[in-house]
């Protein structure tokens, strides 16, 4: 079956937020192409994806999303060694120094590694009949109509030996290139208006290391996760890998950057509020050296208020709009994006009504991870009377979590996108909010997973 007056459907990178939209494209066309830069030779980090090298999560909502799209992948991926656990039961959460009281919530969380997960999600989609990859490919523009109001298609070339230019028909490309989209400059050139960008700059790197432990301090918990606060603004995630190996990153904003020379790196996670991590790798065995990444600031590009869009072109996950990683939240709006793809696909595809819907699924998490990062005096953005309020009640829940499972709970929820940010303010929820915060007294959170 076909979409549109081609039946194929072309995607322009083949990372996570490509494959998603792949699997939901095969259900229509007859021929979806995934065309990257990179060659896929295992599980691997990727040179055009180096945040591959540092902790990632699939929060509760995506698991919930792609268990929908990849059935048993969860069980595959369990059975592969990766740590799934409850969000709040078998995690350890700290804030400001002080533990979040946990409780099981039902929600699952997958932890791996980006690569692995890559890779599994990858051979699902390659054994989809309809899908082909394009590998060692660059994508070098938009065909399109002489009027600009249809993408009929993409301009190639290969990237080894200087390969032939070459165009390539498709009824819908779907930009999935990431951060780095030309999808702005494209739309430009067909005529379109410039697409509204919202930035909150945070100046955040991660620095990420493996060990092989001396001692497990995780007991039955898969991870231990120091979320950084105005009053404490360093943070770290700390993940089994399974066995004895596992994966700390740690991260810092707004110039403090976690350092890649090995003796720095352990002081700076001597200086975290809580000894936990510190104490776990100090005579661990160090597996790899100390790596880098840098981001400079959360983006998201507003297409559902660009006044004209060319049929047959959509853009998704980081293209779409790219989170501060330290929320995880990255993987699981690409794959709601990519179930918002699937209910478009089941009717005439009109590119700005799937921007318009788009732009609903990433509303939630922008709130959270754009809205908290502007608890941060140093970080710059558009402030509002709701932000303001809104990470000073967050503050107040995640102080009130510390002695509340039932908090703990609903602000995993939250944090995780199974509800929206407006669940903590439930009456019931408020009452135990407020009386929970008034016992502990601090205020310098934010919400962060």
């Amino acid at each position: 079956m076909s979409n549109g007056s081609v039946a194929r459907a072309v995607v322009l990178g083949g990372s996570i937020a490509g494959l998603f939209a792949a699997r939901v494209l095969a259900e229509v066309y007859d021929e979806v192409l995934v065309v990257d830069r990179d060659r896929f030779t295992g599980p691997g980090v990727r040179q055009s994806v180096p945040q591959g090298r540092h902790a990632h999560g699939l929060l509760a909502r995506g698991q919930q999303a792609v268990e929908e799209l990849f059935p048993g992948l969860t069980d595959e991926l369990r059975g592969a060694g990766v740590p799934v656990g409850d969000v709040s039961a078998r995690m350890r959460w700290y804030v400001g120094g002080d533990r979040l009281r946990p409780g099981p919530t039902g929600l699952l969380v997958i932890g791996a590694a980006r690569p692995v997960l890559e890779h599994h999600v990858r051979a699902r989609v390659r054994a989809l009949p309809a899908v082909r990859f394009l590998e060692g490919h660059d994508i070098t523009g938009l065909a399109a109509t002489a009027d600009g109001r249809r993408v009929t298609g993409v301009h190639l070339q290969e990237r080894a030996g200087g390969g032939t230019p070459r165009r390539l028909e498709a009824g819908l490309v779907v930009d999935a290139t990431g951060r780095g989209s030309r999808a702005p400059r494209w739309l430009r050139a067909l005529g379109c208006p410039e697409v509204p960008e919202e930035r909150v700059k945070v100046d955040l790197a991660y620095t990420s290391r493996r060990y092989r432990l001396r001692a497990n301090p995780f007991t039955d918990e898969q991870s231990i996760n120091v979320i950084a606060t105005p009053g404490h603004p360093r943070g770290a995630f700390f993940h089994t890998l399974g066995g004895d190996e596992c994966l700390l990153s740690l991260t810092g904003l707004l110039g403090d950057h976690p350092p890649t020379d090995p003796d720095a790196f352990l002081a700076y996670a001597k200086s975290l509020p809580v000894p936990d991590v510190h104490d776990a790798v100090a005579d661990a065995e160090p597996l790899t050296e100390p790596v880098s990444f840098r981001f400079p600031a959360s983006t998201r590009r507003h297409y559902e208020l660009l006044s004209r869009v060319p049929d047959g072109f959509v853009v998704v996950g980081d293209a779409l709009c790219v989170f501060n990683p330290v929320y995880g939240q990255g993987m699981t709006a690409a794959v709601l994006q990519a179930r918002t793809l699937r209910r478009h696909l089941g009717r005439a595809l009109r590119p700005a009504e799937f921007f318009a819907d788009a732009a609903r699924v990433v509303d939630a998490p922008w709130e959270i991870a754009a809205g908290g990062d502007l608890a941060f005096p140093g970080v710059t953005g558009r402030r509002s009377v709701k932000t303001h309020i809104g990470n000073a009640y967050v503050a107040r829940v995640q102080s009130a979590a510390t002695r509340d499972a039932e908090v703990t709970n609903a602000f995993m929820r939250v944090a995780g996108l199974i509800d929206p940010p407006q669940a903590l303010l439930r009456p019931r929820l408020a009452v135990r909010v407020l009386r929970g915060a008034r016992r502990t007294g601090r205020d310098d959170g934010r919400l962060a997973a």
